[in-house]
């Protein structure tokens, strides 16, 4: 087992991206130092360790860093080769689950910013296009994992559950600052995927505060316009 001090994960509370990296560290039972980064004023460290994209979240292994949360997990899942694993032992499931778990970051999560910085008709239509991404993710997910329960790894969170609930376990807050996009009677197999992931204990302490979260998401987009 490492010593707590030969792993340091950079981050910042309410990124999902961050939550990944910590999930996948208590899971497997890796002990690390977190420091929390402000990211209006970045700090040196975090710029030497990441200085191509100067984002969060950073995995430093005994000095070395490494940048990117699906990069991450993976190495993290490769390095600690111990029970649970992160991704499934046979390369077509493992293929399968990278591949939708980069479509999750590179569609749905941009379909959300637009409904974030959009307004009237506009987010009306950014809503509905989210809403057929996430149609095609969900019948995608059930066609290639099916007969999965509760998780996609079985028994435990594996790589596809965690990148998934770190951020759409957050969705109340979002909802609640926004607009309703994770609908249960739309999308009945997705909703409750999300519910028995955040029932579980491990997500349940690892996710930001709800409370927090809104206010933070609400000073962040919802800025009053300037005089």
């Amino acid at each position: 087992m490492e010593k707590q001090s030969e792993v340091k994960l950079f981050g910042t509370w309410s990124s999902g991206y961050c939550t990944r990296i910590e999930l996948a560290l208590k899971l497997k039972g890796i002990p690390y130092e977190y420091v929390e980064e402000d990211l209006s004023n970045k700090s040196d460290l975090l710029i030497h360790h990441n200085p191509v994209h100067k984002k969060v979240p950073v995995l430093v292994h005994n000095g070395k860093a490494i940048a990117e949360s699906l990069v991450i997990l993976e190495y993290i899942d490769e390095h600690w080769n111990h029970t649970p694993k992160l991704l499934p032992a046979d390369p077509y499931e493992r293929a399968k689950v990278r591949f939708w778990a980069n479509f999750y970051d590179q569609k749905f999560g941009p379909s959300i910013y637009n409904i974030i910085t959009s307004k009237g008709k506009e987010q009306e239509k950014a809503i509905e296009d989210s809403r057929e991404v996430l149609k095609v993710f969900e019948e995608g997910i059930e066609r290639d994992f099916p007969a999965k329960s509760p998780f996609l790894n079985g028994g435990t969170l594996g790589f596809l559950d965690i990148v998934v609930g770190s951020t759409a376990c957050n969705f109340k807050a979002f909802n609640e600052v926004f607009a309703v996009v994770f609908d249960p009677e739309k999308n009945p197999a997705f909703c409750s995927w999300v519910t028995a992931m955040k029932d579980c204990p491990l997500m349940k302490e690892t996710l930001p505060p709800h409370d927090r979260l809104v206010a933070k998401i609400s000073k962040f987009f919802l800025k009053p316009p300037k005089a």
